[in-house]
């Protein structure tokens, strides 16, 4: 795509949305008192911002922090309309101060540094700013809340970058594409190599993250280890936006499974799964339901149980993220009734962390004091494994939680794949 075939692309995908509805109205949880979390899985929340602010994890993806920061100033700076006086990054339209507008025009800058590195032959180097330009406007999507205009398109300019990124990479990576419900589910096979069919862990991230968010997982811990790396989006997000999340959370994960068995560059008898988040739940709920099949399994910070089941827990987390849940579920809103529907998604509700134990090795960890997954749920997962395990990390320093939890996890699926 050519320079000015790209520019075209984005003027022509926003022009109309000038008006567009802003991000924190979609769903609205936002007249709930907003409440503060600080770590490194989740970034921060405070009470001037709609979005939760991933600082460490955006830095870990590749964003610069002065740019990052540069940003975020803009956006809090802007005179512009916003939906709620009080929320910083609620400018309405796309134009200056509007969170997809400036992110959106980080990423341009780099989508133009890699046609620059093109030019030039650069093909790896090209990869690496394509990757960049993937990430500004994954982050100018985020949230990925249902019904966003802004949102959407943002995710056509990251989906764009990040297929310029793979046909120059260095490694191997392949679109697996399955059928569910008649309709096609996609993810990404990294592979480190093509020599030999190779281990492999299916991941996902949380409700609020892309697979393309994923790719430097690859790069720093699992091609070292040479180990192949199947990306899946949560559903209702992305790729997967053709379903909207249930009880049954690893509903995909189970057909992705199916569709590996036929992959030649997969050991399919080495298929291991982790999760962050609510994708913590399903590759959980992978080691249960599909224990014949899953030698592995890894659980980051998983909503396991006592967010779904403690109102109290749930009424003290951010309003984004209720937003977020309430939009993968199909609902219009973060009601009581919707609270209380949660409660079938817990793996312990369900009978999955109560009754035998499963022959699949679940390593569950998180972060000391951490607000979705306490202790008490990593325990319940070590416990009905065998094999299992439950390990709490230091969260200090925040910009470190991350590189924690992916050594140990890596070193997991060595030990157990």
């Amino acid at each position: 795509m050519s320079e000015t075939e790209s520019e075209n692309l984005s003027v022509k995908l926003f022009k109309q949305h000038k008006h567009a509805r802003e991000t924190s109205t979609i769903v609205g949880s936002v007249n709930q008192s907003p409440n503060d979390v600080h770590n490194a899985l989740d970034g921060d929340s405070d009470n001037s911002w709609y979005r939760t602010l991933r600082r460490p994890q955006w830095i870990w993806q590749g964003v610069d922090p002065i740019d990052m920061e540069a940003t975020l100033a803009r956006i809090a700076g802007s005179d512009n309309n916003r939906s709620n006086e009080t929320l910083l990054d609620t400018v309405v339209g796309y134009r200056s101060g509007n969170w997809s507008y400036e992110w959106t025009q980080g990423g341009m800058k780099h989508q133009k540094l890699a046609q620059d590195c093109e030019e030039q032959g650069n093909k790896e180097e090209a990869a690496e700013h394509w990757l960049r330009a993937c990430t500004y406007f994954s982050i100018a999507a985020y949230p990925h809340l249902k019904g966003d205009p802004l949102s959407l398109q943002a995710e056509v300019l990251a989906n764009k970058a990040f297929h310029s990124a793979i046909e120059k990479s260095p490694y191997k990576i392949k679109n697996v594409v399955t059928k569910v419900d008649g309709k096609p589910l996609e993810g990404f096979l990294y592979l480190p190599h093509t020599d030999e069919p190779l281990p492999t862990v299916i991941i996902s991230g949380g409700l609020d993250a892309l697979q393309t968010d994923l790719w430097r997982l690859f790069e720093t811990y699992f091609a070292p280890a040479n180990i192949a790396m199947l990306t899946l989006d949560m559903p209702s997000v992305g790729r997967s936006g053709h379903w909207s999340l249930s009880e049954d959370t690893s509903k995909l994960h189970q057909a992705m499974l199916s569709e590996l068995a036929s992959v030649p560059w997969v050991d399919h008898h080495r298929v291991g799964c982790m999760g962050v988040r609510f994708g913590g739940n399903a590759a959980v709920r992978m080691a249960f339901v599909e224990q014949n099949r899953i030698k592995s399994c890894v659980s980051i910070g998983g909503v396991l149980h006592s967010m779904l089941s403690d109102m109290q827990r749930l009424k003290a987390i951010p309003p984004m993220y209720l937003d977020t849940i309430a939009s993968r579920m199909g609902k219009s809103q973060a009601s009581a009734s919707f609270l209380t529907q949660l409660q079938a998604l817990s793996l312990k509700n369900q009978g999955l962390l109560t009754g035998r134990k499963t022959k699949v090795p679940v390593l569950a960890m998180s972060l000391e004091g951490d607000p979705v997954c306490p202790d008490t749920d990593n325990q319940l997962a070590a416990l009905y494994s065998y094999g299992g395990k439950a390990k709490t990390l230091p969260n200090k320093p925040l910009h470190d939680g991350y590189h924690r939890i992916m050594t140990e996890a890596v070193k997991w699926f060595k030990d157990t794949l």
